[in-house]
């Protein structure tokens, strides 16, 4: 198996999106892509609607990564927690595939003898600590969450610590929705830290919209253009160190 990169949407949110494409459809799109869409729902005192808590688990679901419905305080634990789940069940995907393409499609990782699982797992958890990892986070910053977003900040600031042990590069990108011009609005480029962040969505307006769908169709064109803008600067790398005259 290649080492690759591992791509998360990371999308917080505390409603339900009412403007725009379905973000399920798009979630799925993403999915196709390789790209996983984990999703968190952010409530405060009050209870998130039955409405908003089923589009949360289907963004997800159709992403084929977690979901969760968590109070704004418990945020910073929640939004690692997901980040390394989505990280282990996508890899434990990838591998299962691997071993089907040896064992035959018949079979997969829980078929195997309890000893081979555990040698299987614990290639699972070296991958996690070694493989890169780009993870886009996109921030409903619609009316409702003015007041969850100094606990968002402070959330992201501690996953980008948390994440710092592992062997395999971090990348972060910061975006939130709904933009002033546009879908959506980039608060932070492509960076390994996220403690770059201080003060800055005490600086951000809020809208009253979730143009929930349209912010993650634009948020798969960033992974696009991210994959492009790398894979350039990888052939310049190359003409460098090649010789005249090869």
């Amino acid at each position: 198996m290649g080492k690759g990169t591992l791509k998360q949407i990371l999308l917080l949110t505390d409603g339900c999106s009412n403007q725009g494409e379905d973000p399920v459809a798009i979630a799925s799109l993403a999915k196709e892509q390789g790209i996983t869409v984990n999703v968190i729902g952010v409530v405060d005192d009050s209870h998130m609607s039955e409405q908003g808590i089923k589009e949360v688990e289907e963004i997800a679901l159709a992403g084929g990564g977690v979901s969760q419905v968590v109070y704004a305080k418990q945020l910073a634990k929640t939004v690692q927690m997901v980040t390394r789940k989505a990280m282990t069940q996508t890899l434990y995907g990838v591998v299962n595939k691997e071993l089907q393409q040896i064992l035959g499609k018949e079979q997969d990782m829980e078929d195997l003898a309890p000893e081979k699982r555990g040698q299987v797992m614990e290639v699972v958890d070296e991958l996690g600590e070694t493989i890169d990892l780009e993870v886009l986070i996109l921030v409903d910053t619609s009316a409702s969450m003015k007041n969850k977003l100094p606990m968002v900040q402070e959330a992201l600031t501690d996953l980008s610590i948390s994440l710092t042990s592992r062997m395999g590069d971090n990348r972060f990108a910061l975006y939130s929705f709904p933009g002033k011009r546009k879908e959506i609005d980039r608060l932070l480029d492509w960076t390994p830290k996220l403690d770059t962040l201080t003060g800055m969505f005490h600086k951000l307006s809020s809208g009253g919209i979730t143009p929930t769908g349209p912010a993650l169709q634009v948020a798969l064109h960033k992974f696009e253009k991210n994959s492009s803008r790398r894979s350039m600067i990888s052939r310049d790398d190359e003409q460098l160190y090649e010789e005249p005259g090869m």
